[in-house]
């Protein structure tokens, strides 16, 4: 197969992927709140289980007029959407589906890789909020810039762990290394980076930059019709990635009960899902972190526990 053939098929898949699983994310978030919460609405739209409610919200954001502020840095403030969405989609590039290459572009360094793009989120909420003109934005992203910047540390290092577990930064080589008893003794590491992927992409409990009894939606509250879909895009993509990335780093990624390489795309998508529930599932359960425990369960429980698990995983790297 020529190179350019296979580059095209590759990045296709990947846009493919970066298009539906958000949206299927988005239709599971529905149902799951629908029955944890009792909520008919969403259980109406279409008929038969509310099939069509996506859609609805979907032809919603398409009809709702694009309004720009009078104040506002127009370039600015146009493009803040799309960088909030580029560097998820350039993440699903390197994140591996399953055995032989099944990845849109292997990288020797794609832990490194990965780390470096999803760090750029906080540059989407600061030119939002600033480019609004408007205070309730600005506050919403100065809060989203303390708690993306805190955030990014205990998740590089509990990324770090298992980095030194697996001894690559490919993130085929981690689950080509990952063995099931890493469960284990990677456990405190997985928490954390779950914990801590959650405030990267401002998932409730970690929601204080769109407190809406607060901020009326934060550095989004100016933002109308598909640009705030975007916005709210973006949040399902990175659901999907840091569901991914859990998914590829500590629970074995494409490895499933049986040697069978041929359905180790299935174990990737089906573990990629049962986090994603997870994460649904936290949102409908605890309530909004205040600013103060947010930091406070950063600084003094997170980045500390991650220090002691790069301790633990270069004892027991040595002892081995």
């Amino acid at each position: 197969m020529p190179l350019w053939v296979e580059l095209v098929l590759r990045i296709g898949g990947v846009v493919v992927a970066f298009l539906t699983l958000p949206l299927l994310v988005g239709q599971a978030e529905h149902k799951v709140m629908a029955h944890m919460q009792g909520r008919l609405g969403p259980m109406y739209a279409g008929g038969f289980h509310g099939w069509a409610q996506l859609v609805a919200d979907g032809v919603k954001f398409v009809q709702k007029e694009d309004i720009t502020p009078r104040e506002a840095d127009r370039a600015v403030f146009r493009l803040a959407p799309a960088v909030a969405l580029v560097p998820y989609l350039l993440v699903l590039l390197v994140i591996p589906l399953g055995p032989n290459d099944l990845v849109g572009q292997p990288l020797d360094i794609g832990l490194f890789f990965v780390l470096a793009v999803v760090g750029v989120g906080v540059v989407a909420v600061l030119m939002s909020a600033w480019a609004s003109a408007n205070k309730y934005s600005l506050l919403g992203g100065l809060r989203g810039a303390a708690q993306l910047l805190g955030y990014e540390l205990p998740l590089v290092l509990a990324a770090a762990s298992v980095a030194m577990a697996a001894g690559t930064l490919s993130l085929s080589g981690i689950v080509e290394a990952w063995q099931p008893w890493w469960l284990l003794w990677q456990a405190p590491a997985m928490i954390i980076f779950f914990v801590a992927g959650l405030a990267e992409i401002r998932r409730p409990p970690f929601d204080m930059p769109v407190a809406d009894s607060e901020l009326v939606f934060g550095y989004m509250t100016e933002y109308t019709g598909l640009r705030f879909a975007f916005f709210l895009l973006a949040e399902y993509v990175g659901i999907v990635v840091i569901a991914a990335l859990t998914t590829v780093l500590f629970l074995g990624g494409w490895q499933g009960p049986f040697a069978d390489d041929q359905l180790g795309w299935l174990w990737t998508l089906l573990k990629i899902f049962a986090v994603s529930f997870v994460i649904i599932w936290l949102r409908v359960s605890y309530p909004r972190l205040r600013e103060d425990q947010l930091q406070r369960l950063c600084w003094l429980v997170l980045v500390p526990a991650s220090l002691a698990q790069l301790v633990l995983t270069a004892a027991v790297r040595i002892a081995l």
